[in-house]
C-alpha cells in the first residue's frame, strides 16, 4: 500500500467507528508480510507470520446535542400616560345637602348703553365712555382731541330665588371666555372660571 493511501486509510479508521467500538479508542494495527507489502486493519491483528505493530487511537468525543438558542423573554410595552384635557375640571366635592351654604350675594348691573352683566360687587368703579368730540364749525372732528365721561353702572341684587341659576349663567360665560381666550390671557381666565365653579359645587346650588 502507498503512502498516501496508508494515511486515509487511519484517518478514515479514527473517525468511522464500528458500532462495538469501545468508547476507549479503537485500535490499529500495520501488517508487513515477507514480501513488504503494508496494509491497515481496524481491530482485527495482523495474519501470522506477518510483522505487526499496534496502535490505539483514541476516539473523538461525542457531539452535543443539539440545543436551540433560548427565546428572549417578551417586553412588555411601556405605559402610555393618559392624554391630557383641554377641559381640565376640580374634582367634585362630597359636602352634604345639610352642610351646603348659599351661594354669595351676585348683582345684575347695567350700562349706560343698556348692556348688562353679573358682578360680584354691587358698586362698579366708575369707568370713562369717550364723548365725540367736534370742531369749532360742530363738525365730528377726532383731530381736535379725546374727551371721556365717568359713567357708574347701575347694579341690583339678585333675589335669593334666582341666584343659584344667576351663578350657573355666570359660569357658562366665563368657561366661554376662557376657551376662547388669547394665549396670554387663557390662565387667567382658567382659574376664574375654576373659582366660580367650586362656588357652583359647593354651595345650595350643587345639590
Amino acid at each position: 500500500m502507498r503512502v498516501p493511501a496508508l494515511l486515509a486509510a487511519i484517518c478514515a479508521a479514527a473517525w468511522l467507528l464500528p458500532a462495538h467500538a469501545s468508547p476507549a479508542g479503537v485500535v490499529i494495527y500495520r501488517c508487513t508480510d515477507a514480501f513488504g507489502a503494508l496494509t491497515v486493519q481496524n481491530d482485527v491483528p495482523c495474519p501470522k507470520g506477518s510483522k505487526q505493530k499496534r496502535q490505539v487511537i483514541q476516539a473523538p468525543p461525542p457531539m452535543p446535542a443539539y440545543r436551540p438558542p433560548p427565546r428572549p423573554a417578551p417586553v412588555a410595552p411601556a405605559p402610555t400616560a393618559p392624554a391630557a384635557t383641554v377641559a381640565a375640571e376640580p374634582a367634585a366635592t362630597t359636602i352634604a345637602d345639610a352642610d351646603r351654604l348659599p351661594p354669595p350675594l351676585l348683582y345684575q348691573c347695567n350700562t349706560y348703553d343698556n348692556d348688562s352683566y353679573l358682578s360680584e360687587t354691587g358698586t362698579p368703579a366708575p369707568r370713562c365712555v369717550r364723548l365725540q368730540t367736534t370742531d369749532m364749525a360742530g363738525t365730528a372732528d377726532d383731530n381736535v382731541g379725546v374727551a371721556c365721561q365717568m359713567m357708574t353702572d347701575q347694579c341690583q341684587r339678585v333675589p335669593d330665588g334666582g341666584a343659584c341659576a344667576a351663578w350657573k349663567r355666570r359660569l357658562r360665560e366665563l368657561e366661554a371666555g376662557w376657551k376662547f381666550a388669547r394665549a396670554e390671557d387663557a390662565a387667567a381666565a382658567k382659574a376664574e372660571y375654576e373659582r366660580v365653579l367650586r362656588i357652583v359645587r359647593d354651595s345650595t346650588c350643587g345639590r
